[in-house]
């Protein structure tokens, strides 16, 4: 179970510290029914990591993604196609980064964030969750370090539910600051809205150059144990 675990805490970091994320769960706090919405939006979060982990974790597992306790050869392939679409993605972000006093473009759907319901909200969740290029990227990169693994299933479910634990923290950190800071939250959340959204690109950027290098590091050593 450790092995299953340690595989998958830098992907869930990953996922965890994205800005676009957290930016829209800020954006969902101040909707007129933001409590609603917010809890809407973590429920949804939720169920998109762990479908989307869930169904790439049985393919992998049912693909003998373990040779004997070592990753299968189609692991470490697929682990360096993952790595080079994450480095291409950091060069993308690096490039588009606001320069100067330039103002960061951030999604278009971020606009209309004040006519959510509970429903789109849920739905919102589930889409910046499991189809989220750079996360759909590390939550496949995720499930596949487990299945390599070859741990039991039990172990590798645990190692799945701390997976979307730890990748669900960056969005549920403003719904604690909600919750427990009062009059204080807006000016808090307000001021992380600004943060992530003018450092964006950037934060991006070196995730995804940290995680991509990591993948192809790990791939190389499977393929030449």
């Amino acid at each position: 179970m450790g092995q299953a675990i340690g595989q998958i805490l830098t992907f869930g970091v990953g996922i965890g510290l994205s800005p676009i994320p957290i930016i829209a769960i800020v954006l969902v706090l101040s909707t007129p029914k933001a409590s609603t919405n917010a809890w809407a939006f973590l429920a949804g979060w939720i169920v998109g990591l762990a479908l989307l982990g869930t169904i790439v974790l049985l393919v992998a597992s049912g693909a003998s993604a373990s040779d004997h306790g070592k990753p299968a050869t189609w692991v470490s392939v697929l682990k360096i196609a993952l790595g080079v679409l994450l480095l291409a993605l950091a060069i993308k972000q690096w490039r588009g980064r606001p320069q100067g006093d330039a103002e960061p473009k951030l999604p278009g759907w971020m606009r209309s964030v004040e006519t959510l319901t509970p429903m789109r909200s849920t739905a919102l969740g589930a889409a910046l969750a499991a189809i989220n290029p750079k996360n759909l990227l590390l939550v496949i990169g995720g499930a596949a370090a487990i299945a390599q693994t070859g741990a039991s299933a039990v172990s590798q479910a645990v190692a799945m539910i701390v997976f979307i634990a730890i990748a669900t923290v960056g969005v549920a950190v403003p719904i604690g600051v909600y919750v427990f800071m009062g009059n204080r939250a807006s000016r808090i959340l307000g001021r992380l809205h600004e943060w992530m959204a003018r450092e964006n690109a950037t934060i991006m950027a070196v995730l995804c150059l940290i995680i991509g290098a990591k993948l192809i590091g790990d791939a190389i050593s499977g393929l030449t144990a």
